[in-house]
């Protein structure tokens, strides 16, 4: 078993705990919810719950599928031991039907499909409100180098073009997704989670948004999104 030790970090959504193994991290799963930068702070109920096992089946999927992870394994309802990743201050955001920030800065009407996906990468800074960046500006200040930049563009599109169907078969459209991607012994491997509180996730049928969406924009019924989204990931396709 596994000794937790040392709190290193706490974010918005998880806490990291160094381990008996150097290598090694718990990584604890919060039920605090933040939107607009941490503007917008409350909870949500089991969320933390929700996001570990929604995240394990999905990193079970993709590994499965060849795509490196720094899950390890689940270890308890709110805990997942990882890998110990030096992760590039870059977030990798895959869209494929337009929504959010992309409909009000570039005025595409919500729900268009974007045929390709599009990709986009933000700097992971809170003080600066994760701006968007380029790979120019990823190679002017150094968050990682050409190769590692392709790598981390080739595997958000696999990412993707495994997760489209795998939700698709559960009766959820992917709209959009946010990833991070983290340095291992040379390796680009993904880190950080998949969840409600990273993807864009639409009912096939309705188009009922069952996402932090919901958080966002006052919908209600966020508790039950996310367990009806949990509901459908662990259990076997539907459809």
């Amino acid at each position: 078993m596994t000794e937790r030790r040392e709190q290193i970090y706490e974010g918005k959504a998880k806490r990291l705990y160094t381990t008996d193994d150097p290598d090694l991290l718990i990584q604890f799963f919060k039920d605090d919810a933040t939107a607009f930068n941490a503007q917008k702070r409350g909870t949500i109920l089991e969320k933390g719950i929700v996001n570990n096992k929604v995240s394990e089946r999905i990193f079970r999927h993709l590994a499965e599928h060849g795509i490196p992870t720094h899950m390890v394994e689940r270890i308890s309802d709110r805990e997942m031991l990882v890998k110990r990743l030096k992760i590039f201050p870059i977030e990798v955001i895959v869209r494929n039907v337009a929504a959010g920030s992309l409909t009000k800065n570039l005025g595409i009407p919500e729900g268009t499909e974007l045929d390709p996906p599009v990709l986009e990468f933000c700097y992971k800074n809170d003080a600066l409100g994760d701006p968007q960046i380029n790979e120019s500006h990823i190679r002017a200040m150094k968050l990682a180098t050409d190769a590692q930049i392709g790598r981390i563009k080739e595997l958000a599109l696999r990412i993707n073009a495994l997760l489209r169907p795998f939700f698709a078969e559960r009766g959820m459209i992917l709209v959009d997704f946010k990833l991070e991607f983290g340095d291992h012994g040379g390796d680009v491997v993904l880190g950080d989670e998949i969840c409600p509180d990273t993807c864009r996730l639409w009912d096939a049928r309705t188009r009922e948004k069952m996402d932090k969406d919901r958080f966002r924009r006052d919908l209600g019924k966020v508790e039950e999104a996310y367990q009806e989204v949990c509901r459908r990931v662990c259990e076997e396709a539907r459809v």
